[in-house]
This record gives C-alpha cells, structure tokens and sequence, in this order.
C-alpha cells in the first residue's frame, strides 16, 4: 500500500432505533475501517419522569404501582427497592415470612431475566434457534410468575410493609416441579451457552472489561462480577432473607479456572446465577417460617402511619442487571414524598461502554453492547426541550450537579 494514501476516520451513528441495538439509545462510533476508534453514548430517549410523578402522587402506597413499571423486565426489584426504603425512613418492620417470599419473587425474576438476555445474545449472533429455544424455557418461569401472582411480568407483589399475597402450602409443589424443570435441563443449556464453537467464537475476547477498569468505572451486577469482582448486594449487604441463605457472588472463574472480562464471561455469570436462584427458592421455600405477610394489612392505619413519618432512607437490592439503589424522603404530616430518587445498574454500566468497544470491530458491537444488559427506561433522565425554539439543550455534569445542588436547597 502507497505511504500517499492515508487512513481515514469517521462517525457512524447506531440508534437510537436499529434493529442490531433493542434499546432505544444512540452510539456515535468513530471508526477507521471496521474499527472503532472512539465512542460516544448518547442516551435520553426515553424519560418517563416516574420520579416526579410519584412524588406527586397522594401517597408512597399509589407509587408502588410506578416503581414497578420503571422497568419492563426488573418489575419486582424496583418495588422491592423502593418499599425498603419507605419502611426504613417510616421505621416499620416486615413479617419474617413476607421476608422470603419477597426473596422468592426476586429469585423467580433473576432466572426470567437472564434467561430472556440469553435469547437476545443468541439473537445478536445470528444464532436464531438458539433464541428461540432459550425463550420457550423461559415460559415456565413466566408461567409460574401468573400462577402465584395472577400476572406473567408485573407481579404487584410488595407492599410497604410486607407483600400482598402469601405463598401457600398448596402452591409450592407446582414451585418445586418448574424449578426441578430447570435443573433438568440445565445441562442442556449450559452445552448451548457456554460449550458451543459458535457462542465461543463471537463472544470471546469481545467487549472485555478488566478488573481494573470495573472497579474504577464502577461497574455493577454480572458485569462487575464478569470482571472478577466478587460484589453482589445479596451477600455485601444482605437484606431481606438474604441473610440466612448464603448467597456468594458468582465470578466466571468457577467454571472457567480465569477471568477474562469478556462477553463470554458475562454469559457464564448470568447461567450460573440462574442455577443460583434455583437452590435460593428451594432454600427459602424450606426455611419460609409461618406467620403473617403484611404488618398492617388495613390500609387506612398503614395510611395514618406514613404520614407520621419523619425522615430520609436509601435501600438497595441486587437486581438481574445489578446494584439498584432507591432514595427517598418524607415529611411528618404530609401525605405524598418529598423526594424521591433512583438509581439502576445500567445508570453504572453504561459509563463502561466505550472501554469495552474502542479497539473492537463494528461487528461486534451488537453483543457486546447487549453483554450489559442496558435498560433504558431504567437508566435516562432530563433533557431540556424550548417548545417555543424547538431546540434541544442537553445537560453537561457540571449544569446537572449544579441544578441537583439547587433542588436539594428547595428541598431543605
């Protein structure tokens, strides 16, 4: 090749609607050839303002119902989240029955979540069967979500204080039966995920997050985990039943004797936390001690209680994609929040994003990317929109950290 002829760079923009990125977000790669050379994520589609909703709704009971459509998917850890956090700043206590069942219904939609993320990354690869085999075990676990809560995804299970429906005597041989279902084909899974030539070959040495780079950019859940950071909620921080369940986090190196950050650790992560969640529904089904699920089942003195409440509370759980974390705060006599803020995995992971791409191939963009796991209505806040101009002002760190300042002021 001629010295005269030079390399030359440009951006392509993927999103934030392509059929390769199932989320609605935009990257803007600079690449030479098939390379990329730099990166920039451009998120913001899809801000919903739950936050400010709830914090206007009459009550912390009325959102409930909004912390669990924060995410389509994650439709039991938000409110899991977010009803710990009421009780800690309302100083109310849960029945140590609805404990466990709150960890059973965490556990059910951690094994619905990475099985639904294992189907989109065969998706990624053009492994299409495998999509679709992945997805037809996850209806099980679908089904047995509708059996014990009445609905497939939002399970309208937590409430502050405890839950809204018990797990009975009579349900927990169909549990058993879907989780014994699972352990039954877990091998054949494990042959398709983690044995197959063709997963290994587009999801070795993609997208690799080192050690070093996870714990300086903060990465959390399975991606932190991928990386060889031994960090999961459940174990650091127990909540909930948690406690008497022996979780440990799970790190790539047990099957695999290395961490290599890499996408394919990232599938190995979330199949052996699938197997994970099995044993801690089974655990918690046989140490789930009798008694009552709510601690005051009527809703008006629950009602009367809150509004006593005089305080501020962060709780946070290990959701499928990560650490979630739900801040809020409360004023004796008022009825509605005074504040209310979130913050979920993929707020975290997506700062990891250009590490892991620059240097790789544009065609690898789409699983590596999906490697995190993004949720986007999870993760977008503010832009600033001039309805009279028509122009769009985006927010740098410096103006948000200054506004954040300054509500917090009107706050006080």
């Amino acid at each position: 090749m001629s010295d005269s002829i030079q390399k030359t760079t440009f951006t392509m923009p993927i999103g934030p609607i392509h059929p390769a990125i199932h989320e609605p977000i935009r990257l803007d790669l600079s690449v030479d050839g098939e390379e990329i050379v730099d990166l920039d994520v451009a998120a913001g589609q899809v801000h919903r303002g739950i936050e400010w909703i709830g914090m206007n709704r009459n009550n912390p009971v009325q959102s409930i119902y909004l912390a669990e459509r924060v995410c389509g998917i994650c439709s039991a850890c938000h409110p899991f989240t977010f009803v710990q956090a009421v009780e800690q700043a309302a100083g109310i206590d849960v029945p140590p029955r609805a404990e466990y069942i709150r960890v059973i219904i965490a556990e059910m939609e951690r094994i619905h979540s990475h099985l639904l993320w294992a189907g989109v990354a065969g998706h990624e690869i053009g492994f299409e069967s495998l999509f679709h085999l992945v997805w037809r075990v996850r209806e099980k676990v679908m089904d047995l979500t509708e059996y014990i809560t009445g609905n497939r995804n939002s399970k309208a299970m937590y409430q502050i204080g405890g839950v809204r429906r018990d797990i009975t005597e009579d349900q927990a041989p169909t549990i058993r039966k879907t989780l014994d279902y699972y352990k039954s084909i877990f091998d054949e899974l494990k042959k398709l995920l983690l044995d197959d030539p063709t997963v290994k070959m587009r999801t070795r040495g993609v997208g690799i997050l080192s050690r070093e780079d996870a714990l300086r950019l903060c990465a959390a859940g399975p991606m932190a985990r991928a990386s060889g950071v031994a960090a999961d909620v459940r174990q650091d921080f127990a909540y909930a039943a948690y406690a008497d369940l022996g979780v440990r986090a799970i790190t790539p190196d047990i099957f695999t004797g290395a961490v290599a950050g890499d996408t394919y650790d990232r599938i190995v992560v979330r199949l052996l936390e699938v197997k994970q969640s099995i044993e801690l529904i089974e655990k918690a089904l046989a140490a789930m001690p009798d008694g009552p699920v709510l601690t005051e089942p009527k809703i008006a003195k629950l009602l009367a209680v809150l509004k006593k409440a005089d305080g501020e509370a962060v709780a946070r759980t290990e959701a499928p994609r990560g650490e979630c974390m739900h801040y809020v705060r409360m004023k004796a006599g008022e009825d509605a929040l005074e504040a209310w803020k979130i913050r979920a995995p993929t707020y975290a992971n997506l700062i990891a994003v250009p590490t892991m791409l620059i240097g790789q191939q544009i065609a690898d963009v789409p699983i590596a990317f999906a490697s995190i796991d993004p949720c986007m209505s999870c993760s977008n806040r503010a832009v600033i929109v001039d309805t009279h101009s028509r122009t769009r002002t985006e927010l740098d760190s410096e103006q948000l950290h200054a506004l954040s300042v300054e509500k917090t002021r009107r706050l006080l």
